[in-house]
């Protein structure tokens, strides 16, 4: 329960989605599982603990009937010599030859002596674990700052596409008003040139009437003479 709170609060202190904390909690226990069987319990096979449990009473035999004959704290670290029935033969930290309950025993360390070197390789976990959240803080802010780059970008070319918007439609108006223009200037120069013309056609028309009126008065007067 200890250590179940213990990584609670640690994993809250990282920005972490749910998700992510459920599944780093969850390879984080399995770790700490992996790893809680210490060296010195594979060494030897025959080492073993006494269980969690206040107090183990030890017989003088592989029975019930045999006297107690003292006593185990939980945890201790004791030596397997042989097994009889429920009971197993140990020898302690003394060196006395006592009998105990098979079931009172247990292939791993006790959790006194397995949770200082649990809480160390906590905090080794935490270290890494902070360097990966600093790690992925970097990134985002690397990514955020590169993501407001292109926006700016973004709006930087939106900016300039939409002046030359204005400036083609600026463009346009003024090319339909110069066209506008054009065709009044060639309306006046062909009513010009149909002035021109005609009376230039009215003048030779109007000579082409005179000029022989004229000179048939002339043959007139010649005949006088």
């Amino acid at each position: 329960m200890y250590l179940s709170r213990h990584l609670v609060t640690l994993l809250s202190r990282f920005s972490l989605a749910p998700s992510q904390r459920n599944a780093f909690r969850a390879g984080l226990i399995g770790t700490l599982l992996a790893l809680a069987v210490p060296a010195q319990a594979q060494e030897a096979s025959s080492a073993r603990w006494v269980s969690d449990t206040l107090t183990t009473y030890v017989r003088s035999g592989p029975t019930d009937g045999y006297r107690i004959v003292g006593s185990l704290t939980s945890g201790q670290k004791v030596e397997l010599l042989d097994t009889q029935g429920d009971y197993s033969q140990i020898r302690g930290e003394n060196g006395d030859r006592v009998w105990i309950r098979s079931s009172d025993l247990q292939e791993v360390p006790g959790q006194a002596e397995r949770l200082p070197q649990l809480e160390q390789q906590v905090a080794e976990l935490s270290e890494e674990l902070k360097t990966i959240d600093d790690s992925w803080k970097a990134r985002v802010q690397g990514m955020q700052e590169t993501l407001d780059s292109r926006k700016a970008l973004i709006d930087e070319l939106e900016a300039r596409r939409k002046a030359l918007d204005e400036a083609l439609t600026a463009t346009e108006s003024e090319l339909r008003d110069a066209e506008a223009r054009l065709g009044d200037e060639n309306n006046q120069v062909l009513m010009r040139y149909m002035v021109y013309g005609g009376s230039i056609a009215g003048a030779g028309l109007l000579a082409g009437l005179i000029l022989p009126a004229m000179t048939r008065g002339r043959k007139r007067n010649d005949r006088w003479f």
